[in-house]
């Protein structure tokens, strides 16, 4: 029986996603395209692409409890810190960013980045999605730190609010510029 139901749920997996195909929610200046979910893996893993803006920092110092993460750079330049290690990726570069290791990224460039995101096991990419609805730009209101606390809790994810005006100044970023024009 378990066989007939892995054979239906790869039935429904997308053989191709084409570029323009899954759905995108913005962070500020960190996009996240929504490519391969945990529902199409059987939880093993998800694939989200990260579009980065310009000098934006993309995440601060966190540390995720449950699951690793791998970001390969399509494009542009990803600064890395994992750990005490800072490092710059560039198109070809993979970088591996265990659970219980804090760790944050960032566009250092004046150009945009692009990444795509391995999450494993899957789950943590919906926390994307149920983030997004609560900042900039789908929220321009007061951010509501209670929702936000409940989000990450609910992740598993320790985030260190107060590395970001260092990582800002270290590496030059424009912490609260605006998102791109026209994304949403």
């Amino acid at each position: 029986m378990a066989e007939v139901v892995n054979q239906r749920a790869h039935a429904k997996a997308r053989v191709v996603l084409s570029p323009d195909e899954g759905e995108t929610v913005w962070l500020r200046k960190l996009g996240i395209r929504f490519m391969v979910g945990g529902e199409d893996t059987q939880d093993n893993f998800a694939l989200v692409e990260h579009p980065i803006g310009a000098r934006a920092l993309a995440a601060p110092m966190h540390t995720h409890r449950h699951e690793d993460e791998y970001t390969y750079v399509l494009e542009g330049e990803v600064g890395v810190q994992v750990g005490e290690e800072v490092l710059l990726a560039r198109p070809g570069d993979l970088v591996f960013k265990p659970r219980g290791v804090a760790h944050a990224f960032w566009n250092p460039a004046d150009e945009p980045a692009r990444a795509l995101e391995i999450i494993s096991p899957a789950g943590f990419e919906r926390y994307f999605a149920e983030l997004a609805p609560l900042f900039p730009p789908a929220n321009e209101g007061p951010l509501d730190e209670e929702a936000v606390g409940a989000v990450r809790e609910k992740y598993g994810l320790e985030m260190d609010m107060g590395s970001i005006p260092v990582l800002a100044e270290r590496h030059g970023l424009l912490v609260d510029a605006p998102p791109p024009s026209g994304k949403k």
